[in-house]
């Protein structure tokens, strides 16, 4: 009895693992079942998915082919076309059968030179920039300096800066240039350096019948040195006549220019100019009603083999500060000689010659003032000789300059020699040593220097020279 009731709790414990197998195992063939029909169910996607792939490939196997392959059309160049807001380009040919000869209507239109806007794209400047520096070192006798009667008063024995210059030019549009100079330099012992606008003016390139005009604050283009910066002159100094004639800045002065060049076998410039009068030495008078009036003439010759030349005349009428009229007419010239292969020229020579006839205030013995005429006349002469044309030798110069004039307000006349050497390490640096020779027949209140004890009738000057130029500058004139 005993050994039954054992057995019954031996198979009563064991029947619960025994069931607990089963369902395990049921469990694994009802998993292994699903992931069967997991799989057959892919695999007949898998089928399905290449069946379409391969009747999309038997229908675009079947499709036709194109005859034949068209060639590319061949792309036009568009017309040029102006950017918006530019004026149209007009020009004299476009607008007429070639051949013909301008109508005074083909004349008198506006018409477009060039086409700047399809030269400059966005974001370029219009306009170019410069700096240039010119440095002078002047020494002399101590009377000279005394008396301030230098070539540079009041500067005697100093280095100082002459000339620091900043400079805008560039075209506005297809129809007008500008340019914009802003001067800095000494003119004092012991003052600071004085700042002024030395030119702001603008010029009409395109004007009816080939015409052009400046207008504004201009360097006057009397003659052939006036015109030009102190830094771009070919000499150490302003020549004497232009300094007795003009004073010490020259003739600057703001109104009107107009220029035109006629329709001849050689070159021809004629020049008419309207101004103020600003300049207080020959036309002081500075209104407009009693304007200065320039004009000028101005040819070219090329000589081939021998060089070319430049001739000019010019005249310039006004009233000085007392109101009495004053007249200066000059002639210039200008020689270059550049052999077969050289870069530069060999040998430069030029002049000028001023007559001046003026009317001046003269005080007599007995104190009453009356009004006295005046003749007077000076000229200069000067060139530049450059022996060699390769190698480091290349870059030497050597100049000289001869200077005689006649006072225009007052008796006496000066003539000076002046030698100088010139080296140019590149074209935007320049160094010169030079030496000056002066006599005057008599001196030197009326010259108003300030004959505080010192002499200037005789004196000898060392002059030193450095100049730079920084960014854009415009081109030489011949």
């Amino acid at each position: 009895m005993r050994a039954f009731v054992a057995v019954v709790l031996v198979l009563g414990l064991l029947a619960p693992a025994t069931s607990a197998a089963a369902q395990d195992a049921l469990a694994l063939r009802r998993e292994m079942e699903q992931m069967r029909k997991q799989f057959e169910a892919m695999q007949e996607q898998y089928k399905k998915t290449l069946d379409s792939m391969a009747e999309r490939l038997d229908r675009v196997e079947a499709r036709p082919q194109p005859a034949a392959t068209a060639a590319p059309a061949t792309v036009q160049p568009a017309a040029a076309q102006p950017a918006p807001g530019a004026p149209p380009a007009i020009g004299l040919t476009a607008q007429r059968p070639p051949g013909s000869e301008p109508t005074a209507l083909d004349l008198i239109r506006p018409r477009q030179p060039y086409a700047l806007y399809e030269r400059r794209g966005p974001g370029q400047l219009l306009f170019d920039m410069g700096v240039t520096g010119d440095f002078v070192g002047n020494l002399t006798q101590h009377n000279v300096q005394k008396n301030q009667g230098g070539s540079f008063p009041g500067l005697e024995n100093l280095f100082f800066l002459r000339e620091g210059e900043v400079s805008f030019f560039g075209q506005i549009d297809p129809y007008a240039r500008a340019e914009v100079r802003i001067e800095a330099g000494q003119d004092q012992r012991g003052e600071g350096l004085t700042v002024s606008v030395a030119e702001a003016n603008l010029t009409l390139t395109a004007l009816p019948y080939g015409t052009q005009l400046k207008m504004g604050q201009m360097r006057n283009r009397f003659g052939y040195l006036n015109q030009i910066h102190a830094h771009d002159w070919p000499f150490i100094d302003n020549p004497n006549v232009l300094q007795q004639f003009f004073g010490k800045g020259g003739l600057v002065d703001a109104g009107f220019e107009a220029t035109w060049v006629p329709p001849l076998p050689f070159y021809l410039e004629l020049l008419g100019g309207v101004f103020n009068g600003q300049n207080n030495v020959a036309f002081g008078r500075d209104q407009i009603s009693n304007p200065l009036v320039t004009g000028r003439l101005r040819t070219f010759f090329d000589l081939d083999d021998w060089g070319a030349i430049q001739l000019g005349s010019s005249v310039a009428a006004g009233q000085t500060p007392q109101q009495k009229s004053s007249t200066i007419v000059g002639f210039d010239a200008k020689y270059k000689y550049t052999p077969p292969g050289w870069q530069r020229a060999a040998f430069t020579l030029l002049g000028e010659y001023l007559l001046s006839f003026r009317d001046v205030v003269m005080t007599d013995a007995d104190g009453f003032d009356g009004t006295r005429h005046r003749n007077s006349q000076g000229f200069y002469v000067g060139g530049e000789l450059r022996p060699f044309n390769h190698g480091e030798l290349s870059k030497w110069l050597l100049g000289f300059r001869y200077d005689r004039t006649q006072y225009p307000a007052a008796s006496g006349t000066e003539w000076a020699v002046q030698p100088f050497l010139t080296y140019y390490p590149s074209e935007f640096l320049r160094f010169r040593l030079g030496y000056k020779q002066t006599t005057r027949s008599q001196c030197c209140r009326y010259l108003d220097f300030q004959d505080n004890g010192g002499s200037a009738r005789q004196l000898s000057e060392y002059f030193l020279q450095a100049t730079f130029i920084m960014g854009a500058h415009p081109a030489d004139r011949f």
